[in-house]
């Protein structure tokens, strides 16, 4: 029995030690998973949200906004990274993607080119580089996303180059990519688009970012050139309160060749406090104005020029298990909205979701 609880514990110490010392692996299994339940006190009785929100888009029922799971890959120079996911998300944003390329949340390998630079060339499809609110809740501080997250490009493919500075303080990239919010081209489209990012980390509590898109996401015969930009700051003023800023603006071509534009822009402010480490409180203010229908057709006289608000509240049961819960409304100058079939100018709505990540 001694010799016996020895070798265990021989066996147990070298467990550890190997855990210590053995090199990280190239390859990770991560993700994630998350379900809602949202009621639209404006009854929709095809079970769907306004046409401009892209996210927690079903009234009335428990379902699940996305869910994925991802490999990647990273050792020496090389670099891979693959999810596939499901969930009202994708069938919303992904409408006009063909066959199972709907089902694609990245796919993507790169090369680092300099040995003494962290300068990097990635190609596939990549989460947009736009914007400060992605498709995965727990990483963003409300529990919806605001409507120029919903109305701007969530994904994107094409190929990056990207350059990280020594201090980690400044990231910047330029990219070619095959349209707003596309995997696969438009048909009768061959204008390669473009766009930047520039973020400026100063400090661990404040960052500034820009990003671009310029392009054309129309056949060649109608080519309507479009010209956008993002702009956001996110600043930790205290432990417990941060604040989020953003700003989109677009422009249009009325039609092929033409000197006039289609403009659109929207703005939005996040206040975040943490009382504590496990509870997150957080409230947005936004306006979306796009009289012209570029982005959102409404079809009524001054088009969708919208205001925006919401709070939510946020409970980490786990590190990777949380559970939130959010009142949002809007109220539009036109009634774009509907109420039992009715046409409105406001819409309310509660929604409650559980996250976790793996």
């Amino acid at each position: 029995m001694k010799k016996l609880f020895c070798l265990l514990l021989t066996c147990n110490i070298f467990h550890l030690y190997a855990q210590d010392t053995l090199p990280e692996h190239p390859l990770k299994i991560t993700g994630y998973l998350e379900v809602y339940y949202a009621y639209d006190f404006g009854k929709p009785a095809d079970h769907r949200r306004p046409d401009f929100m892209y996210s927690f888009n079903r009234h009335n029922e428990v379902n699940l906004n996305l869910g994925f799971i991802k490999a990647a890959y990273e050792k020496n120079n090389v670099r891979a990274n693959l999810a596939l996911m499901t969930g009202t998300y994708s069938n919303a944003n992904m409408a006009s993607e063909p066959g199972v390329i709907k089902n694609i949340y990245e796919a993507n390998a790169g090369i680092k080119i300099a040995k003494h630079h962290n300068l990097w060339v990635d190609a596939g499809i990549f989460a947009s580089h736009i914007g400060f609110e992605s498709a995965v809740g727990k990483d963003c501080w409300t529990l919806t996303r605001s409507m120029p997250a919903d109305n701007s490009p969530y994904y994107e493919s094409g190929v990056k180059v990207s350059y990280t500075s020594p201090s980690e303080k400044w990231f910047l990239s330029a990219l070619v990519l095959n349209g707003w919010q596309r995997i696969q081209r438009a048909d009768g489209n061959n204008t390669p688009a473009f766009g930047h990012q520039v973020t400026f980390k100063p400090t661990g509590q404040l960052t500034f970012n820009s990003s671009s898109f310029i392009g054309n996401d129309k056949p060649d015969s109608i080519r309507q050139m479009r010209y956008f930009h993002n702009f956001y700051t996110q600043m930790q003023l205290v432990e417990k309160f941060g604040i989020t800023a953003g700003f989109d603006i677009g422009a249009e071509q009325e039609e092929k060749g033409s000197d006039r534009y289609n403009t659109w822009y929207s703005p939005v402010l996040i206040l975040r406090y943490t009382p504590v480490t496990k509870l997150a409180i957080a409230a947005r203010g936004e306006y979306y104005n796009d009289k012209h229908g570029v982005i959102t057709s409404t079809g009524t006289p001054n088009g969708f020029q919208t205001w925006g608000y919401s709070l939510n509240a946020d409970y980490a049961f786990m590190d990777n298990v949380l559970f939130r819960v959010e009142g949002r409304g809007f109220s539009a100058k036109d009634a774009v909205f509907l109420k039992e079939s009715r046409p409105v100018t406001d819409n309310f709505s509660l929604t409650t979701s559980l996250s976790i990540s793996f």
